[in-house]
């Protein structure tokens, strides 16, 4: 997600009442006539240098360090920059790592941020439509960025028309999603527009509104929450711009907005537990060894009050080595898989509920795994504890898998848990229930899921895509969209052959 003589400009100003129509806004720090503005572009100089704030967690801060910009036109120190160094990132990790990887919202979960989006998207483009916003802008480029006026104001119109673009329903329509019809009656499979959770934008100088708007913003309607930073030689443009979008309706707690160096950044993203996804294992043929093989199983309390487990028992019983129903484990030991076993039964109130044995009257070699199918009762209270849950969700590619349980207050547990895991290929919601299947579905981040009472987590036939909800490169398959994202990119080819008017004329430098 990471992106990579001056005039004096027209002078004209839209009718006040155009502006506070939108509504009234005081900031501590206002100094131009526009309402959102904390700078004015017209005065930043050596003698009344502008000051540039950070964004975090909702509040506008200051910093330790200031880093002192050049003019690039006279050399006054004309404005101050509060960096965050090494000692100030927590609170930037914080906040991505607080944001879920589900995101801010998606189709089944706060879905009127779609509109609200839309709504503030139509409000910014009306603001930057207006000739004072529009100018100050603009002005504003030049100082940081020094381009002819034409080419800066070039920069705010092509923002403008974005926003605009994306404004009233359009911001929805990105979320647009599909069905196919399934291979008996009541399946269906859905394809839905994801978002990835916490996200970074670092942007050039070259363009220091347009780049970071319209990344910002693409971001922002999927669901995401970005941390942006913008090359701190120009970030005072996005930083008035984001005061401009918190006054539009924009919440102050959707972005954050940092000025650092490189080894910064960088720290920061590697500090935040982002999404990593294991892409498909190809061993379907292998006994235990499906890429989407249940791992771990979640039972509601109706559920464990059933003969569910005494059922799963008997069946796993069935399977036998001379039929393959059950067979060698090629990417783990039968003593690797007995170990992780034992360590689990070491953990408070676990069982073991079947299986825990090697296979008998085999000859498979010992460097493969031959093990009976297995399950181990792990109390869920237990699992979210931190000494116990990599140990719990390792991934064991056997015939091998946890049980726990849950009652109906600890659902948000159980949401936790799969928040907390790193790999999210499939699930299945196990219910006829809609109002909790929204539920699930909504806070959870799973590739392809099933849902209703005859879910599943393995045997993804052709017509579905099977992959991760994620970056598209972690290879979903199957439908022509898994083709389409994984293995090609947009091209945009623009056609113009004119023909050139008549009695064109070079025109004057731009």
């Amino acid at each position: 997600m990471f992106r990579f003589l001056v005039c004096r400009g027209i002078k004209g100003g839209a009718p006040q009442k155009a502006l506070s129509s939108l509504g009234s806004i005081n900031p501590a720090r206002s100094v131009s006539s526009l309402p959102f503005a904390t700078v004015d572009a017209e005065e930043i100089s050596g003698s009344q240098p502008a000051e540039v704030q950070n964004l975090v967690q909702g509040k506008w801060t200051t910093s330790s360090t200031w880093n002192t910009l050049l003019d690039p036109l006279n050399g006054e120190s004309f404005i101050k920059v509060a960096e965050v160094d090494e000692a100030g990132i927590q609170p930037y990790v914080e906040s991505l790592s607080n944001c879920p990887k589900h995101g801010l919202h998606n189709p089944f979960k706060a879905p009127e941020r779609y509109l609200h989006l839309g709504d503030v998207s139509a409000k910014a483009a009306h603001l930057l439509s207006l000739p004072k916003v529009s100018n100050y802008f603009a002005r504003l480029i030049q100082r940081v960025s020094p381009k002819s006026y034409q080419q800066a104001h070039g920069e705010v119109q092509v923002t403008q028309k974005f926003l605009e673009n994306f404004s009233g329903d359009q911001v929805r329509f990105l979320a647009r999603s599909f069905a196919v019809p399934g291979n008996h009656l009541g399946q269906q499979s859905h394809g839905f527009r994801w978002p990835y959770g916490p996200v970074a934008i670092v942007t050039p100088f070259n363009f220091p509104l347009e780049i970071p708007v319209l990344q910002l913003m693409g971001a922002l309607y999927m669901g995401n929450k970005p941390l942006l930073k913008v090359d701190s030689k120009v970030s005072i443009v996005m930083e008035q711009a984001l005061r401009m979008l918190h006054f539009c309706g924009l919440p102050v707690e959707d972005v954050d907005f940092i000025n650092s160096d490189g080894k910064i950044m960088n720290k920061i993203l590697l500090e935040v537990d982002y999404v990593a996804w294991v892409c498909d294992q190809d061993a379907y043929a292998c006994s235990g060894q499906k890429c989407s093989g249940q791992s771990i199983l979640f039972m509601h309390e109706n559920w464990s009050a059933t003969d569910l487990i005494s059922k799963l028992k008997d069946l796993a019983q069935r399977r036998k080595l001379e039929d393959l129903t059950i067979g060698p484990v090629l990417t783990f030991t039968t003593e690797a898989m007995l170990e992780h076993m034992n360590k689990l039964l070491e953990i408070p109130g676990s069982k073991l509920l079947f299986g825990g044995k090697e296979l008998e009257n085999h000859s498979i070699p010992s460097i493969y795994g031959a093990l009976k199918p297995t399950a181990v009762y792990v109390p869920l209270e237990e699992i979210l504890k931190d000494k116990n849950f990599e140990l719990v969700t390792k991934e064991i590619f056997g015939p091998f898998q946890i049980i726990t349980d849950y009652k109906n207050d600890q659902l948000p547990i159980v949401l936790e848990a799969l928040e907390r895991m790193h790999a999210h290929l499939t699930a299945a919601v196990v219910s006829n229930d809609p109002l909790f299947l929204q539920e699930v579905i909504g806070h959870s981040v799973n590739g392809t899921t099933y849902a209703g009472l005859r879910a599943r987590t393995t045997g993804a036939p052709q017509n579905h895509w099977f992959g991760p909800a994620g970056d598209p490169r972690g290879a979903g398959i199957g439908t022509p969209e898994a083709i389409k994202l994984v293995w090609s990119c947009h091209r945009e080819i623009i056609y113009d052959y004119g023909p050139i008017p008549k009695h064109w004329e070079i025109p004057p430098s731009t």
